[in-house]
C-alpha cells in the first residue's frame, strides 16, 4: 500500500474504552461512524453534546455510531478522570454512544486513530484538529468520507449521514 500508515480504514485500529479495555473498531463495520474529540468545559459543550445525542437516538437503530474521544488538548477543557467524563457526558446529557478513553489529537503523542484520520482528511489549515469538537464521518467500510469544524452543529450534518445510511 502506497500510504504512509498500514492501516487502511478505521476497522483497522483498536482503541481503549473509558475503561482501559480494548476495543476493535472493526466492530462498527457495516455501520455509519461519527468520531468526535469531545470536551466537559467548552462552550460548544452543550449544544454538541444535545445534537450528538438527538441524532444517536434518531439514527442509532438504521446502523449509526458516534465514537466519542476525550481530549483535554483545548483550553484544559476535560481536566476530569474518564470515570468523571462519562458521569457527565450520561448524567447530564444522557449520552448512551461509546465514550472512549481520553486522548490526544494532535502532536507526537496523538492517538493513532487521530492520525489516521487526520492524514485521511485533512482540515482547512492543515491536518491538526484545531479544538474541541471536530467531526469525522466515516462509511460502513470505515473510510474517512468527510470532516467538519468544530462549530459545524451536529445536526447539520443529518443529511450526509442519511446518505451514508441509505
Amino acid at each position: 500500500m502506497a500510504s504512509q500508515s498500514s492501516k487502511g480504514s478505521v476497522h483497522d485500529f483498536t482503541v481503549k474504552d473509558a475503561r482501559g479495555n480494548d476495543v476493535d473498531l472493526s466492530i462498527y463495520k457495516g455501520k455509519v461512524l461519527l468520531i468526535v474529540n469531545v470536551a466537559s468545559q467548552c462552550g460548544l459543550t452543550n449544544s454538541n453534546y444535545t445534537e450528538l445525542s438527538k441524532l444517536y437516538e434518531q439514527y442509532k437503530d438504521q446502523g449509526f455510531e458516534i465514537l466519542a474521544f476525550p481530549c483535554n488538548q483545548f483550553g484544559g477543557q476535560e481536566p476530569g478522570n474518564n470515570e468523571q467524563i462519562l458521569e457527565f457526558a450520561c448524567t447530564r446529557f444522557k449520552a448512551e454512544y461509546p465514550i472512549f478513553d481520553k486522548v490526544d489529537v494532535n502532536g507526537e503523542k496523538a492517538a493513532p486513530i487521530y492520525k489516521f484520520l487526520k492524514s485521511s482528511k485533512g482540515g482547512l489549515f492543515g491536518d491538526s484538529i484545531k479544538w474541541n469538537f471536530s467531526k469525522f464521518l466515516v462509511d460502513k467500510e470505515g473510510h474517512v468520507v468527510d470532516r467538519y469544524a468544530p462549530t459545524t452543529s451536529p445536526l447539520s450534518i443529518e443529511k450526509d449521514i442519511k446518505k451514508l445510511l441509505a
